[in-house]
């Protein structure tokens, strides 16, 4: 399963990608949309590549099917892996990878911040598999949904954030 959502931002290109890397930042952003035990284990950005790795908790931000019961629990260790690296004057790619502990399912995707006349913008690609027989797809259609909600609330938060500071 498949999403695809662009954000945009009154900022420009520097100034959000030094957000997206920036500690504080990280550590805000994760505060307000609810994450617990925040840890950056890796953050390095050149003029060429960025490479992030982020560990916390989370929880769900909407209703667990029945049918998936046995993978609930309050929180989830998440951790997220991105790569990025400079395309062109005006443009980062990102390709990451998200891996919610005891839940198997895939989920990766890619960014794509480009420098507009006027602040800039991030398009974003998920996907989400599961290959577990009769359930896969609803479990891979509970992570996309809630994948979205918070995808949405960290854009929210992230503007926010910028317009602070």
């Amino acid at each position: 399963m498949e999403l695809e959502v662009t954000h945009a931002y009154d900022s420009g290109l520097e100034r959000v990608l030094a957000a997206f890397f920036a500690e504080d930042h990280i550590h805000s952003r994760n505060e307000k949309v609810g994450a617990r035990n925040v840890e950056i284990q890796e953050r390095a950005l050149s003029e060429q590549t960025g490479k992030l790795v982020i560990s916390r908790e989370v929880q769900s931000t909407t209703q667990l099917p029945g049918i998936l019961a046995s993978f609930h629990r309050d929180w989830h260790r998440v951790r997220q892996e991105e790569h990025w690296f400079c395309k062109d004057e005006g443009e980062w790619h990102c390709e990451f990878r998200v891996h919610i502990d005891g839940v198997p399912a895939k989920i990766k995707g890619t960014m794509r911040l480009q420098e507009l006349e006027s602040g800039c913008q991030n398009q974003l690609t998920l996907n989400v598999r599961c290959e577990l027989p009769l359930i896969g797809k609803t479990v891979a259609k509970f992570l996309l949904d809630d994948s979205r909600r918070k995808i949405e609330r960290e854009h929210l938060i992230t503007r926010e954030l910028l317009a602070w500071g």
